[in-house]
């Protein structure tokens, strides 16, 4: 029944689209049915699992061959193994809470059809990816992803800042995906084969260059997909569709590929240091780089796309840290999945109840007249910036212990870098909350706040029992942990790392102090309607995503457009202009050739006579000699 996980949802999909209009009154129904239904099945086979003993856990099936040429052998196969099950529970249990939310959020959409099916691939896009057997398949689900983000990023594509924000991300996410398939091409000519048991088994007779390439190109594919620095331009943008879409991209699907990537090829990087140096240093930019961010944001989605970009940077840089940080990175992935999840569902109930306002300056005082949003984000809140006993606390905490015990100088750096943006988190959070339940009503007179409904809280409040609960199951026993271990392995801290317990204390303490700050500046003093004149350069630099769409154009758009009409001119007058003057020199002289033709008997007549005159007289001239 393997099968059965993306299928459902790609029947799904197929259905809505090939049916069109006549789908549309219980299309959105059909959707929900098929993610609800391969949740089952996650469900069913988890329970499987957990029956069978740890070494016949693993299940490997193959479909088809898919590319049976003489050189490559590669089979259309799946595989569900402990951390493919962790991702298929992950993916198919909040996508489809987010189905349900969506029943009631694209209730007056005329396009709520096409929206559902949408979702519906982009969950077995990723399932596809996360039960892939080997780096093609895996390549096959990695870009239905790519496209399935393209079309809900753009759904609402006749708002040309929504068709924009769609052909970025595309456009980025093919500079990561350019990097995964050169990494398939080194696999190939490395080891003959794209299979993950046959390149792992190669691995440690590899040379540390080869792997090293080999890392850096999955690295760059991952960095894409998880929107880290330096392909973290797309994700902000990528809030133009609709809020449930950005609920699942943020939390259970496309941004997690990248993390899941890396654990994967846990082997790989294993062996090579570097790789994972190179690994550990985006993880630990793009935590702080996307915390900065989220301070400057007024908009409410994009202050979560930020948070969102941060938080992918943490498990990152644990899954750097290699055998020691798999575990712990996908820990705080799953407890991710379900406050992010709750987060961008809370936000998207408070833009349903604010005649869609995005602007949380606009907001204030929501909390009594949107009770279980409030409660329900306010869980999230809590689980994000890691009050104990919430999700976050045990997962981000146990990631900032792991940085510290990597030992040495690195150690100290990056958990130093982790702790700082355990702080920044908390500051930013509160002030999302601050300025958008706390404080005095500074909404526009349309507006007339009010509760969801009943479709839309439901999945709310779930996803918030996650973020009070699933951290505190995770760690207890080091279930997750000892789960994990038969593929990721396990790891040891240096000697001399600071303890659990002083790494907890030191993180509540800058917690402490975020939420302080934030309190003081956003709860103590006045909040304008209109954000004011940025007046420190930091300000300014995180106001305009830290100058990451300036820098992508210096040193790619720009340098990119010259070297593009460099090529045309070359084209142009180079290449054309060879074709062109050869063209040009040979009805030039047609022409006048063809005007020895004239027509006349005569003209013919005597032109005979004189070549044959001249020849009579080079044979005389012969002759003579």
């Amino acid at each position: 029944m393997l099968w059965l996980l993306p299928v459902l949802p790609l029947a799904g999909a197929v259905v809505l689209l090939l049916l069109g209009r006549v789908s549309d009154r219980w299309g959105h129904w059909l959707g929900c049915l098929m993610a609800v239904a391969s949740f089952g099945v996650a469900v069913w086979a988890f329970t499987d699992m957990l029956g069978r003993a740890e070494a016949d856990r693993a299940v490997h099936h193959s479909f088809f061959s898919w590319v049976p040429v003489a050189g490559l052998q590669a089979d259309f196969a799946l595989q569900l193994d402990q951390l493919s099950m962790c991702f298929a529970l992950l993916i198919t249990g909040v996508g489809s809470l987010i189905h349900i939310y969506s029943v009631g959020y694209m209730s007056h959409d005329p396009g709520r059809r096409r929206f559902f099916a949408y979702l519906n691939l982009f969950l077995a896009a990723m399932l596809v990816l996360v039960l892939a057997d080997n780096y093609l398949v895996l390549y096959l689900g990695w870009e239905g992803v790519g496209l399935a983000s393209y079309l809900l990023i753009g759904f609402w594509h006749e708002k040309p800042s929504a068709a924009t924000a769609a052909k970025k991300a595309f456009v980025v996410n093919r500079v990561g995906d350019m990097g995964l398939a050169i990494a398939l091409f080194v696999m190939f000519a490395t080891f003959g084969s794209v299979d993950f048991g046959q390149v792992f088994a190669g691995a440690p007779d590899t040379s540390e260059a080869t792997l090293t390439v080999l890392g850096l190109l999955l690295l760059l594919g991952a960095c894409g997909k998880s929107a880290q620095v330096p392909l973290q331009s797309w994700l902000g943008d990528a809030m133009e569709g609709p809020t449930p879409v950005s609920a699942l991209i943020h939390a259970a699907t496309m941004v997690t590929a990248g993390v899941y990537l890396i654990a994967r090829s846990g082997p790989i990087f294993d062996l090579a240091p570097a790789a994972r140096t190179g690994v550990v240093i985006v993880g630990a930019v793009t935590l702080l780089f996307g915390a900065i961010v989220g301070c400057a944001k007024d908009d409410i989605k994009k202050a979560l796309a930020a948070s969102t970009m941060s938080q992918i940077g943490y498990m990152v840089l644990a899954a750097g840290l290699g055998p020691a940080g798999y575990a712990v990175a996908i820990m705080h992935l799953l407890t991710h999945g379900f406050f992010k999840a709750g987060l961008f569902l809370g936000a998207g109930s408070v833009m349903h109840a604010m005649n869609d306002e995005t602007d949380m300056r606009r907001y204030g005082g929501l909390r009594v007249l949107m009770p279980i949003t409030f409660a329900t984000f306010g869980l999230g809140y809590l689980a994000i910036i890691g009050v104990p006993p919430f999700a976050g606390f045990f997962s981000k905490d146990r990631i900032i212990e792991t940085a510290f015990g990597h030992g040495g100088a690195m150690g100290f750096t990056l958990g130093m870098a982790a702790l700082l943006g355990a702080g920044i988190t908390a500051f930013y959070m509160t002030r999302v909350m601050l300025l958008t339940f706390f404080g005095e009503r500074r909404w526009h007179a349309d507006a007339h706040p009010h509760e969801a409904p009943a479709i839309m809280t439901g999945p709310m409040i779930l996803l918030a029992v996650g973020s009070v609960f699933s951290g505190g199951m995770f760690v207890f026993g080091s279930s997750l942990q000892n789960w994990l271990e038969p593929v990721v392995g396990t790891g040891h801290h240096a000697e001399g790392a600071p303890s659990a317990l002083v790494v907890s204390l030191a993180t509540l303490a800058v917690v402490a102090i975020g939420v302080a700050i934030a309190y003081r500046q956003y709860q103590m003093q006045h909040v304008s309607e209109v954000a004011p004149v940025a007046v420190t350069p930091l300000t300014v630099a995180a106001r305009r995503d830290l100058y990451g769409d300036a820098l992508n154009e210096a040193v790619f758009m720009r340098p990119g457009a010259h070297l593009t009409r460099s090529l045309v001119f070359v084209d142009n007058r180079g290449i054309d202009g060879i074709v062109n003057t050869t063209a040009a020199f040979i009805g030039g002289l047609s022409a006048r050739i063809r005007r020895v033709q004239t027509g006349f008997v005569r003209s013919y007549a005597l032109s005979m006579f004189t070549g044959a005159a001249l020849v009579v007289a080079a044979l005389l001239a012969v002759r003579l000699m």
